[in-house]
């Protein structure tokens, strides 16, 4: 094991051990090399939440991702500027608001409310920025307006479209040909509105003429309020500028929301929306699209507090990280009660790793202050998020070294013997302890009482385990062994045969 100073002193990666990153990115269908439009900066917009009800699942898929990818760039030695909008003003939120006899605004403050509440209890840091979709009226008027003169936009009896003949690079992001896109692809609008008034079945809304009774602003076409796509032009190039590093978003968000937000920003600058388009997949439940109406959706705080019916009982919000971080951002991830299960256990692991109190290893004076890192460990885990973010292969260098500190930690506390020098052991609590930070998992205080230990309990199943493993029943004997670590046991074999335990 390579034992060697690699970072600062602020925690961030020496820039003589820096590799390649490269990143997928959805335009070009490949991994590139990243590159910075400004060196050693960052730029990164990822859309926002439609706050018109609680956060389930898949927004912590996306958010926890993007929280990661901001983490690591900052560790490589990036400065990040990250930013992340609401939406506030959407059909979604209006129905909600009419069906509670509310206001938009009022529903609107409640959920952004609720969304802090929820994200921050799964340690997302928070952006540098939240731009809302209703600050920002003016600058998307003057977008539109600017999409018109050139002769990308014709109004129509109050409303505005995008017309999609008018931009021949069209469809490049998603790689669809226009035969295979759909009519109505505006979003969030119905299409018995606004498809007679459309030149073209491709074309969509920019600007919506007034309703009665619903929220509006003036513009040179009457009152009206904005589509949904030209909301993310115009915050992106009020709050970062014309071209950004990074654009962010849920796979389900290509076509027709960044599609359209290439056409609409592109054709007034002449430059790229964003150098990298990157993309996280979707979240299914038992391999089926989570929705209410098959009774599958399921909330970031009803996971929290034990209010799913799969898994009634309080999650650890680093339980919830671990499971997303499992599996690479690009891929789907499937939401099974074994899942979170296996994520419980290793979860488990790693905090028991964390919380290890190497006072009672006897370290050398020396050791004790070292402030070193684990060179061979970094370079694995660099390898490994450099290819695109891979954070299942990071997490297994996570694992490695938990599971070394354990056994060496059980060595020296029951066995009295040791396999590292005091120097490797407490490079290896500290490599941890900072690749821990970089995955946002962090052990929080406890705030429930320590229930007794039924040491007769215990007993009984290490007997039977005993058995299990004299009769050579090795997944008998693994499911005792897992039984006692969800409750706190962990246990050491010996050498002789017998095995002892104590409580992590």
């Amino acid at each position: 094991m390579g034992v060697t100073t690699i970072m600062n002193s602020t925690g961030i990666l020496d820039p003589k051990f820096a590799m390649s990153l490269t990143l997928y990115n959805t335009l070009t269908r490949q991994k590139e090399p990243f590159t910075t439009i400004e060196p050693g900066k960052v730029t990164m917009y990822c859309c926002g939440v439609t706050v018109y009800d609680y956060c389930h699942l898949g927004h912590a898929r996306s958010y926890i991702g993007w929280d990661v990818m901001r983490r690591y760039l900052q560790w490589r030695g990036y400065q990040v500027r990250y930013v992340q909008n609401f939406t506030d003003i959407d059909d979604k939120i209006l129905n909600r608001a009419r069906v509670e006899g509310s206001s938009m605004q009022e529903i609107a403050d409640r959920y952004i409310k609720a969304y802090f509440e929820d994200i921050r209890r799964l340690n997302v840091m928070d952006a540098d920025e939240y731009p809302r979709v209703t600050q920002h009226i003016p600058a998307i008027v003057h977008l539109i307006q600017a999409l018109e003169t050139k002769g990308y936009a014709y109004a129509v009896d109050g409303d505005v479209y995008y017309n999609v003949q008018q931009f021949s690079e069209y469809g490049k992001l998603s790689g669809r040909k226009r035969e295979q896109m759909q009519a109505g692809a505006g979003g969030r609008i119905a299409a018995d509105e606004s498809e007679s008034k459309k030149q073209d079945p491709f074309d969509f809304a920019l600007w919506k003429a007034a309703k009665p009774g619903e929220p509006a602003w003036d513009s040179l076409w009457g009152k009206g309020r904005p589509g949904w796509h030209i909301e993310c032009s115009a915050m992106i190039r009020a709050r970062l500028g014309e071209t950004i590093d990074i654009h962010g978003g849920g796979g389900d968000l290509v076509f027709p929301h960044h599609e359209n937000e290439i056409a609409q920003s592109e054709v007034l600058t002449g430059q790229p929306l964003a150098r990298y388009w990157l993309h996280n997949g979707m979240v299914t439940v038992n391999g089926e699209k989570m929705s209410k109406s098959l009774g599958n959706f399921t909330t970031i705080r009803d996971l929290l507090d034990g209010k799913w019916s799969k898994y009634p009982q309080p999650l650890d919000p680093m339980v919830i990280r671990l499971f997303v971080l499992q599996a690479h951002y690009r891929k789907p991830l499937d939401f099974t009660e074994s899942a979170i299960t296996a994520a419980v256990h290793g979860w488990q692991t790693i905090k028991d790793a964390l919380s290890l109190d190497l006072a009672k290893c006897n370290l050398s004076p020396e050791a004790a202050t070292l402030d070193e890192l684990d060179s061979q460990a970094i370079a694995r885990f660099q390898g490994a998020m450099d290819s695109d973010f891979n954070t299942a292969a990071g997490l297994a260098v996570l694992f490695e070294l938990a599971k070394s500190l354990k056994r060496e930690f059980n060595q020296r506390c029951y066995q009295k013997s040791q396999e590292l020098e005091d120097g490797q052991l407490r490079a290896l609590s500290q490599t941890l302890a900072q690749l821990a930070v970089v995955f946002g998992l962090e052990v929080q205080a406890e705030t429930l009482p320590v229930p007794e230990i039924d040491v007769n309990w215990i007993e009984s199943l290490l007997q039977q385990r005993q058995q299990a493993r004299q009769e050579k029943r090795y997944a008998e004997s693994d499911r005792i062994r897992n039984e006692l670590q969800a409750a706190g046991i962990t246990l050491m074999d010996q050498p002789d045969g017998q095995t002892s335990w104590h409580r992590s």
